[in-house]
């Protein structure tokens, strides 16, 4: 039973739940990512390219030549797909411009709000309230 409580409190953690939450939302963004480059970016670069398809480009490693990447696969021909690679990095240059875009209004909001005036000191009694509490602490004293 220890060893179970030991994991439940672990589990609830807040750290462990946020970090549970953030890898979701991480994984549904990568989705979102995806999509973008390979259903709008890569066309544009396509077309910018003369009808290059990054995600088929590739190089036949037996010398080979075949009309497709499937088609070279199908043969069972090792290849090297340089446009996986171009496409995974397109996707991880928007990510980090994400995270960079997401973390740099983060931190604009926390100087904003370091920058935010303290609330300020409650203004000094005037004299006859301080004479006034002298004499109570005095009276107090002497009892």
């Amino acid at each position: 039973m220890g060893m179970l409580q030991e994991f439940k409190t672990f589990a609830m953690r807040g750290n462990v739940v946020d970090m549970a939450v953030g890898v979701i939302i991480g994984g549904a963004f990568g989705a979102i990512v995806s999509s973008i480059v390979s259903d709008v970016l890569m066309p544009v670069v396509g077309i910018a390219t003369g009808g290059v398809n990054f995600k088929d480009a590739y190089v036949a490693l037996d010398g080979k030549t075949y009309a497709t990447l499937a088609a070279a696969k199908e043969a069972g021909a090792a290849t090297l797909n340089y446009g996986s690679v171009i496409d995974a990095t397109i996707k991880f240059v928007i990510v980090a411009f994400a995270l960079f875009m997401v973390i740099k209004a983060m931190n604009s909001a926390k100087k904003e709000e370091a920058a935010a005036p303290a609330p300020a000191a409650p203004p000094e009694p005037p004299a006859q309230e301080k004479l006034l509490a002298e004499i109570r602490d005095l009276l107090k004293k002497q009892k």
